[in-house]
């Protein structure tokens, strides 16, 4: 009888890829066709409601009943000109997914039926609050929460194969108003941005009257026939391969990485960024990562909240298109031990609306200050908040990564580049000079950066934080995770800082130091006293973690240690001071972030122990059971003890194994016992990390030596190389 593995296998092996066409050889030509974009909002609106709602996305002005009542109108007729029947708020709760409620534009009326949406129903609706992760801010008879309409990330058009729907970004709180997602706290602390920023520009620039946060969006994932990912229990139920053997060939030879796309994969490649383009998300650039099976694409520089929506959109459409070609895709952050995990860098500038970007050097002295005052608060602030940025990229399958060989440690640290790092040490040990002109080779001591380029600024793939040339790369963040959490803290940080920067500036200036002599004066401050969370060498090294330790540099490894953070008094007191989160907010992220890791390595060791159970050992055994027959065969024919040696030391190794795989596995059952009844959900979270994670590599290397003992026909799992290997 053959095992579901076999079946898998002959389906992955007989693959054909579907015909996948694009709308039309010009990408200009469809880009954002299903997006309500400014070009059509200007094609739909009055004149008078447009502008207003341009100035509501660029500067937050409030549109009135009548205003929503026509955006409305207008969004309704373009969506039901290309087919669309249904709307929904489309918003991203705490489960780490989008979230979606249908209604249709359809109403009964007394002579009939219309379709029908009023403003009303484009501003406000209302979800279950109490069914999402809510850190106890709702209780269960609590229910009413609210979704609110976000002007600044445009509605578009999600197309399925049976129908169309009007999806509208929205923010989503709770009845008392207290956040529920992702989006509300980060477009508090964009704002809060916005506003530090732009103050601190003034120094240099009049003009400038808004600054916005750019962020690019690198995504690593790993494809995986869907059969194969079907035939995998672990894989279908906790998103990475809890059992296998390393294959013999892994990324080792180095020749997976920027090789040619194997053409199955290229055609879904085509196939997702022409859905994703039609929805305005400009992707760029894909291209095969280091592991074998493992991808990345990458988009054009946006703003912010833009470019977090445009993501959490495009990790939905690559999800949906993979099934048309019997794919599934893996955005677990370490799907397959023994070989890279995946990230998703995030690529972190700020761009005023002059169009300046305030971490791209200039030519000039005066432009240097300008790109230094921002530069060194970046740094001072990622130096003063390292644990609450430690805290905002943590998870339980990024802990599988972070530190793995090609993922930052835990420290968190920056890298300059030896460019940078050397003019920040000339900063900090030469003296201001109030006298010197522009014209000399010295401006108050500033050294002339020249302009920074990937030719003369290296990258340090090791450094969780890194200056890349006009921006910095934020590259611990998860591949599955919401950038939302880790950008919603960096922007928060970063804005604290120069808020900070901006008072010590101005007590100099009152005191009657010159704007500029006042401006260095604190620069160098800030260059010395952050200096410790520089480091240009190898974040992977043991020395590293010596050196870190002796710095007072924080390495926290597991999440629910990294996590205190999240609620320390001085997070709290900077969050409430930016507006962007209240206390029982916070708690309650915790809360939410807590449960979270315990129920994910929950269900990893129930799925563990059932497939050990169900699979593993009865496999094992049937394989025993086939060497003791051959063992009493030889027996019988008397052919002699040398014989015997092989079949007789094989079933001893599988006895072994066996034995070993059972008694983790009860073992782990019952320490998860203890830990369910822990009733604090950080203990709880505590005891599951250490009394019952620790089974986990014990247990699969049981299952991974018998995995290379027994017959092949035998095993019920595909195997690494299957799953890695099979998808041209």
């Amino acid at each position: 009888m053959k095992n579901l593995r076999s079946i898998a296998l002959k389906e992955a092996q007989d693959r054909k890829s579907p015909e996948v066409s694009s709308p039309s050889p010009k990408i200009s030509e469809y880009f954002g066709s299903h997006v309500f974009d400014k070009k059509k909002m200007r094609d739909y609106l009055s004149k008078e409601v447009y502008e207003k709602l341009i100035s509501s996305i660029g500067y937050g002005e409030i549109l009135n009943q009548e205003d929503a009542n026509q955006i409305a109108s207008a969004m309704k007729t373009w969506a039901m000109s290309k087919g669309v029947t249904h709307y929904t708020h489309w918003f991203q709760p705490l489960t780490g997914t989008t979230a979606e409620k249908h209604d249709s534009f359809f109403e009964p009326s007394g002579e009939g039926a219309i379709e029908k949406f009023a403003g009303s129903a484009l501003v406000q609706q209302e979800p279950d609050a109490s069914s999402f992760p809510n850190g106890g801010i709702r209780n269960t008879f609590e229910a009413r929460g609210y979704t609110a309409w976000d002007p600044s990330s445009p509605a578009f058009i999600m197309e399925r194969k049976a129908g169309k729907t009007l999806c509208i970004p929205t923010v989503f709180v709770a009845y008392t108003g207290e956040a529920l997602d992702y989006k509300a706290p980060l477009l508090k602390a964009l704002a809060a941005m916005d506003k530090a920023a732009v103050e601190v520009c003034q120094y240099f620039d009049k003009s400038i009257t808004k600054v916005n946060a750019s962020l690019g969006i690198e995504q690593e994932y790993f494809l995986v026939d869907l059969a194969l990912y079907n035939a995998r229990p672990d894989l279908a139920l906790t998103g990475r391969a809890l059992f296998g053997h390393i294959s013999a060939k892994g990324q080792q030879l180095e020749d997976h990485y920027f090789g040619s796309i194997p053409d199955r994969v290229f055609t879904y490649m085509v196939d997702f960024e022409n859905e994703a383009l039609k929805l305005g998300i400009p992707l760029k650039t894909r291209h095969n990562e280091v592991a074998p099976s493992q991808f990345e694409c990458a988009p054009i520089y946006e703003e912010i909240n833009l470019a977090i929506d445009h993501n959490q959109l495009l990790m939905d459409v690559m999800e949906k298109v993979a099934l048309r070609h019997n794919f599934k895709v893996l955005f677990h952050e370490k799907p397959y031990a023994g070989i890279n995990g995946s990230g998703k860098h995030n690529n972190w500038s700020l761009i005023t609306d002059t169009g300046k970007n305030l971490l791209a050097p200039g030519k000039t002295p005066k432009n240097n200050l300008m790109f230094l005052t921002f530069f060194v608060n970046t740094i001072k602030a990622v130096h003063e908040h390292a644990d609450l940025l430690r805290a905002s990229i943590s998870s339980v399958s990024n802990d599988h990564r972070l530190g793995a060989n090609e993922a930052p440690p835990a420290i968190i640290s920056i890298f300059l580049g030896q460019q940078l790092d050397g003019i920040l040490d000339e900063i900090e040990h030469s003296r201001i000079n109030k006298k010197a002109k522009e014209e000399s080779g010295m401006w108050l001591g500033i050294p002339k950066i020249p302009q920074i380029s990937l030719d003369n600024t290296d990258r340090n793939r090791t450094s969780p934080f890194a200056f890349t040339g006009n921006k910095f790369e934020l590259r611990a963040v998860g591949s599955s995770a919401n950038s939302s959490g880790a950008m919603t803290v960096l922007n928060t940080i970063v804005a604290d800082q120069l808020v900070k920067f901006k008072v010590e500036v101005d007590k100099l200036i009152k005191k009657g130091e010159k704007k500029d002599v006042a401006i260095l004066t604190i620069i160098k401050k800030y260059i010395k006293e952050s200096k410790d969370i520089r480091f240009e060498g190898n974040g992977y090294g043991k020395e590293w973690e010596d050196e870190a330790a002796k710095r007072g540099l924080s390495n926290i490894k597991t999440t629910p240690k990294a996590l205190d953070a999240l609620v320390s008094e001085k997070t709290t007191d900077l969050f409430i001071k930016t507006n962007v989160f209240s206390k029982r907010e916070l708690h309650a992220r915790h809360e939410i972030l807590l449960e979270e890791f315990y129920k994910k390595l929950q269900i990893e060791s129930r799925v563990m122990g059932e497939v050990v159970n169900s699979q593993i050992i009865p496999a094992a055994i049937s394989y025993q059971n086939e060497l003791i027959k051959n063992a009493q065969g030889i027996k019988d024919l008397g052919i002699g003890e040398d014989a015997l040696a092989t079949p007789l030391a094989l079933i001893k190794e599988i006895s072994d194994h066996i034995k070993g795989v059972k008694t983790n596995v009860d073992e782990m059952l019952e320490a998860r016992k203890v830990s369910n009844v822990i009733e604090d959900t950080r203990e709880k979270a505590i005891a599951y990390d250490e009394k019952v994670k620790i089974y986990f590599d014990t247990i699969r290397y049981h299952t991974d030596k018998l995995e290379q003992i027994i017959n092949d026909q035998i095993w019920p799992l595909p195997k690494f190389r299957e799953l890695l290997f099979l998808n041209k």
